[in-house]
């Protein structure tokens, strides 16, 4: 209810303004431009994530991701297994396909890759629906237990990459981070 009626009650009768009249324009244009430029980058743009996805068994893959790490586990200059924070740090051979694990509340195991390099990334979760989200790249995908998520990385920069779980997944949700780490 407005303060004052207004003085004609058929106010959408009235003419519209220039000023208003152009912005309508100015809107409509903008959203067409967009519109047809979204179509435009999906087929130009180096932006776009693999769409390569396969069904899978929540259980075969966390034994298919447990068998990788163990055949690729890094072994440290004193001949034991190199660990960060009691989870095993893997670096599979250069252009090969990389596994990663997200369950309650971890991304397992840690991958370090080699800058320059393209790898077949493949995640999948085990439990509940998670978020992977490469930071700081911003690289934001949601993983579902039964599909098996396939992405084409090259690194290009040396350095550690944090993973966040950007989907609640319960209790322990704030504490369900990953590490990819690339050296040269």
């Amino acid at each position: 209810m407005a303060i004052t009626p207004p003085a004609n009650r058929l106010w959408w009768k009235e003419p519209i303004h220039g000023v208003e009249l152009g912005w309508i324009v100015i809107a409509f244009l903008w959203g067409l431009f967009m519109f047809f430029f979204m179509i435009a980058w999906h087929f130009i743009g180096d932006q776009n994530l693999s769409t390569e996805t396969y069904r899978v068994k929540p259980a075969a893959y966390e034994e298919k991701v447990a068998a990788w790490a163990e055949q690729y586990q890094k072994i440290g200059a004193d001949g034991e297994p190199v660990e960060v924070e009691g989870t095993p740090v893997v670096a599979p051979p250069e252009g090969g396909d990389v596994y990663i694990l997200a369950r309650l509340w971890e991304f397992w195991p840690v991958v370090e890759l080699k800058k320059g390099v393209k790898y077949r990334i493949h995640i999948s979760s085990v439990d509940w629906q998670h978020g992977f989200s490469l930071q700081p790249v911003n690289m934001n995908i949601s993983v579902h237990p039964g599909y098996e998520h396939v992405i084409n990385l090259t690194p290009t920069e040396t350095g550690e990459f944090g993973i966040v779980c950007n989907e609640y997944c319960g209790i322990g949700h704030h504490t369900m981070t990953g590490l990819i780490r690339v050296v040269e």
